[in-house]
């Protein structure tokens, strides 16, 4: 048993670092997500900055090559805020992944600790009854000893 409590700590280490590995992707994957949500606010921020100083100089009066050199790049900032959109797409698809994984792993954790509790129990168990039976043949013995 002694021999299977060992196999069992073995394993229980080796998911565990398991574990550690799925925790660490998932935190990756998160901030990765989280970059991405910031990099589309800046995108969207500067896009509507751009079409602030537009507007601006559309009242100020503007010629037509300004303003298609205006509103190509705005439909630059647009394709750039759809990259973006689609990366954090993916990110977020990674993050619900890895989520997953994580969760399986912590799950296999708790199924070894189970089974190492029940082991420590059953070793327990016969530990104690060997005491029992040591301190019977103790009580038996002085038994014997009292009556001759």
């Amino acid at each position: 048993m002694q021999k299977q409590m060992k196999q069992l700590n073995t394993l229980y280490k080796f998911e565990l670092d398991k574990e550690q590995k799925a925790a660490q992707a998932l935190q990756s994957a998160e901030l990765d997500y989280q970059q991405n949500q910031e990099r589309l606010k800046s995108v969207s921020d500067y896009r509507l900055e751009y079409m602030r100083r537009l507007n601006q100089r559309s009242l100020e009066g503007i010629d037509s090559a300004t303003y298609s050199h205006f509103h190509a790049f705005i439909a630059k900032l647009d394709n750039a805020a759809q990259q973006v959109k689609v990366a954090a797409h993916q990110a977020k698809a990674l993050v619900e992944t890895r989520k997953k994984q994580w969760f399986e792993q912590r799950k296999k954790i708790q199924a070894v600790e189970l089974l190492r509790d029940k082991k420590l129990a059953a070793l327990k168990l016969v530990a104690d009854k060997q005491e029992q039976k040591m301190f019977d043949e103790i009580a038996t013995q002085q038994f014997v000893r009292r009556t001759r």
